[in-house]
């Protein structure tokens, strides 16, 4: 949280890949983490808070495989989103203890780019994969509504218009 008087938590032996804050909770940041820079090794979702004593370790979910990247839901303030190097995407819930309540396994690569669709209206997440798809998700149905073809390369991010319903962007090697 690099910001003046802004303390420092370290996570040992866990290489950080994404943060984001939440929408909710003033101070509150999660974090996707994985191994041995993600090459192999587990994952770790990291849910940090800062407050009066400095930032503190709210709660931690471990993976099988590295995280990569995270977003918080648009209309849960206890539920994320994650993505992994195994290809799937990890539904969590901050208030319970043990986790993914979901798991979406349809990209065949990496999932390294997950953002969930700031246009409240609509409940939807896209997903960028090393097997060079973006794929549309909606958490309530379980499976991808769609998959976008098209690039030539790694996709490395993926992310919504916040003033276009509908609309996303992408970008690859």
């Amino acid at each position: 949280m690099g910001t003046a008087g802004c303390g420092v938590l370290r996570l040992p032996g866990l290489h950080g890949y994404a943060a984001e804050f939440s929408p909710y909770w003033p101070g509150r940041v999660a974090c996707a983490a994985a191994q041995y820079y993600g090459i192999v090794g587990c994952g770790t979702l990291a849910v940090l808070e800062q407050n009066e004593a400095g930032i503190v370790l709210l709660r931690s979910f471990d993976w099988n495989d590295g995280l990569f990247d995270v977003t918080w839901s648009e209309n849960n303030e206890h539920v994320l989103i994650t993505s992994s190097g195994d290809g799937s995407l990890q539904i969590w819930d901050t208030a319970k203890t043990k986790g993914p309540l979901q798991v979406y396994k349809e990209h065949t690569q990496e999932a390294y780019s997950v953002d969930w669709s700031q246009t409240r209206g609509e409940q939807l997440v896209v997903s960028g994969s090393w097997d060079q798809t973006a794929k549309l998700w909606d958490p309530a149905v379980g499976k991808s509504l769609r998959t976008f073809k098209g690039h030539e390369g790694v996709i490395y991010s993926t992310i919504w218009s916040p003033h276009i319903p509908g609309c996303f962007a992408s970008a690859s090697g």
